[in-house]
């Protein structure tokens, strides 16, 4: 089968590998969509490396139809619509039966230490079905819409950090895919009004039309003013930080009001450090989360959210490349001119 198979650090390369059978308890899908997440750019560039090996098949948000089942695979059948929270959890650590699955000490991913979905088929390990990891897919949905469940989910995670919720004014650092898509939640949970700061214009335009009451040029304008502007010189009630810029945690701080909440939901490169002001947090009472992946029933949510058209997130997506063009899908993703990219196998 052609995937794209990660070398080493800076080096993915489009070829043939041995397609995958299914073992006992597992399937095997042909994948109909991937698309290309800003992690699998860190991945690539050597930036992020927990669970990566070498070589491997990465991408982790997916869907397809089941092509081969394993022995004593049960609920699914040749030819089921499928999707698939990639994050699979032990459900047997301490973090696990607290329910805070999505730290999970034991986790494992598909695209880290299961080969992932830039490629014609993928194979889904047992753990993964008996676990529930896998979803069919609503009638009518498109594999684009399926394959963006699990970044929305991740963003339904951060936001139910930040409590984003009715008549909050909301700042988003970031109006990328990710970005956008905490817009759209933000106003899906009742925010009176959505913010974004992005330098780069198609981008600020983009927030624009999905419904942003207002899209900063960070490069041209004080954001801290434009915010308090429409504030009533308070600030704003959430603010979250959408891109992994590790100088804008504090430039967080200091847009979100007295007992607010900052939400840092992007990823830094390993060993990246903010200055931060700490009497910020301390006399302004502010809260401050992180988010960390997502989980099930997360996934789920952001699936009915999808599929129902409460979230139109497949907009989003303004490149397709197939399997044989993931060096260009790769490309596209990180020049800035995409929102978000996907890889099709047709």
């Amino acid at each position: 089968m052609k995937a794209a198979v990660l070398r080493a650090p800076s080096v993915l390369e489009v070829g043939d590998i041995t397609t995958p059978e299914a073992g006992p308890g597992e399937l095997i899908l042909a994948i109909r969509a991937a698309t290309v997440c800003g992690t699998d750019l860190r991945i690539l560039s050597g930036k992020k490396t927990k669970g990566i090996r070498f070589p491997s098949v990465i991408g982790h948000e997916f869907a397809g139809v089941v092509v081969q089942t394993g022995q004593g695979v049960s609920g699914f059948v040749t030819g089921d619509r499928v999707c698939m929270d990639p994050v699979v959890p032990c459900r047997a650590c301490a973090y696990c039966k607290a329910g805070l699955e999505n730290v999970c000490q034991n986790r494992q991913a598909m695209g880290y230490e299961f080969d992932g979905a830039f490629a014609e088929f993928i194979r889904i390990p047992a753990i993964a079905l008996a676990s529930g990891n896998v979803f069919k897919m609503p009638e009518g949905m498109s594999f684009e819409a399926a394959a963006l469940s699990e970044p929305l989910a991740c963003c339904i995670n951060g936001q139910k950090n930040a409590q984003v919720g009715l008549g909050d004014s909301v700042v988003i650092l970031g109006a990328g895919p990710i970005g956008l898509m905490h817009a759209a939640l933000a106003r899906a949970a009742g925010a009176r009004q959505v913010i974004v700061s992005e330098p780069n214009a198609s981008r600020r335009q983009a927030a624009l039309e999905r419904g942003v009451n207002y899209a900063c040029d960070p490069t041209r304008e004080n954001l801290i003013d434009v915010v308090k502007s429409k504030t009533e010189g308070l600030g704003a009630d959430v603010v979250i930080l959408a891109i992994g810029v590790p100088a804008l945690a504090n430039e967080a701080l200091n847009l979100v009001r007295k007992g607010g909440r900052v939400n840092l939901f992007a990823g830094f490169t390993q060993g990246d450090m903010s200055s931060i002001d700490v009497n910020l947090i301390h006399y302004n009472e502010i809260t401050v989360t992180g988010a960390s992946a997502l989980s099930r029933s997360g996934y789920e949510l952001a699936l009915n959210m999808l599929s129902t058209g409460q979230i139109d997130a497949t907009s989003l997506i303004t490149h397709r490349y197939a399997v044989s063009d993931s060096l260009a899908a790769f490309d596209a993703a990180a020049s800035g001119n995409a929102i978000k990219v996907a890889i099709h196998n047709d």
